[in-house]
C-alpha cells in the first residue's frame, strides 16, 4: 500500500510490494533485451498504434507483477498526468483487469505473463499476440514490456535500499545485493547497448524461447 500526493489530492493504492527478486545476471539480460526492442516501442508510439495510455497500462501491469515500489510511484504519477482514470490505475496495481479496454486485454495479459516468467514467455503466448495485433504492434508491446521489466528489476533494489535506510529492511534482500544491483548499472548500460546493437546488426530474432518453455501454458482472456 502506498500514497501518492499530487498537490492537494491523495490517492491510496493497494499493492503487494517486493513480489519478485532478480539476480544480477537477470538484470543484464532484461537490460539488453529492453534496449533491443526500444526502437519498436518508439515506432509504435510514433505511428499511433500504441497510445500513451496503452503503454502505461502495460507498464503498470508489469509493475504489479514485480511489486516495484518506486516504479509504482513513477508510473502512477505519469498515468494520472496523462488523464487515466484513478480507479483503473488502482485496479492495475492491485491485479484487477475489469477496467482495461477489451482490445488491449490480451496485450496486458501477455505483459503480466512475461513478467511472471521473468522474461521467458511461452511461444504460444507470443503467437497469440502476433495474431491479434500484427508484427509491428506486437513488437511495440514487447518493447514496452521489456523496458519496464528492466526498470522494475533496478527499481526493486532501489526501493529495498530506501526501505533499509528508513529502518525497514525487506525480507530476502540484503545491503550487498541492493548496492551491487545499483552499482552494476554503470558497466551494464553501455555493455547492454553494444549487445543490443550487435543483435540488431545480426538481425537476430526479437524474441526467443527456451525449449522447456515452448508450448507450456497459455494466455486466457
Amino acid at each position: 500500500m502506498f500514497y501518492w500526493k499530487p498537490e492537494q489530492e491523495v490517492y491510496l493504492i493497494e499493492q503487494v510490494l517486493f513480489k519478485k527478486k532478480y539476480t544480477i545476471r537477470e538484470f543484464y539480460r532484461a537490460l539488453y533485451k529492453g534496449l533491443h526492442t526500444f526502437k519498436d516501442l518508439r515506432m509504435g508510439k510514433k505511428s499511433g498504434q500504441l497510445s500513451n495510455h496503452f503503454v502505461e497500462r502495460i507498464m503498470l501491469a508489469v509493475t504489479e507483477v514485480n511489486g516495484c515500489e518506486v516504479c509504482s510511484y513513477a508510473h502512477t504519477k505519469i498515468a494520472l498526468e496523462q488523464g487515466m482514470d484513478e480507479k483503473e490505475i488502482k485496479g492495475l496495481l492491485s491485479g484487477t483487469a475489469s477496467d482495461i479496454p477489451e482490445d488491449e486485454m490480451l496485450a496486458i495479459l501477455f505483459a503480466q505473463h512475461y513478467a511472471d516468467t521473468k522474461g521467458n514467455p511461452t511461444e504460444e503466448s507470443w503467437n497469440r499476440i502476433l495474431a491479434a495485433y500484427g508484427e509491428q504492434t506486437a513488437l511495440g508491446i514487447l518493447g514496452a514490456t521489456r523496458l519496464i521489466m528492466a526498470g522494475n528489476i533496478y527499481g526493486l533494489a532501489m526501493s529495498a535500499l530506501k526501505s533499509r535506510i528508513k529502518g525497514r529492511p525487506v525480507k530476502g534482500f540484503s545491503f550487498i545485493y541492493e548496492a551491487g544491483m545499483l552499482i552494476s548499472a554503470v558497466p551494464f548500460l553501455p555493455a547492454a547497448a553494444i549487445h543490443a546493437f550487435i543483435l540488431k546488426r545480426m538481425q537476430s530474432p526479437m524474441i526467443q524461447f527456451e525449449p522447456e518453455k515452448a508450448g507450456q501454458g497459455t494466455l486466457t482472456n
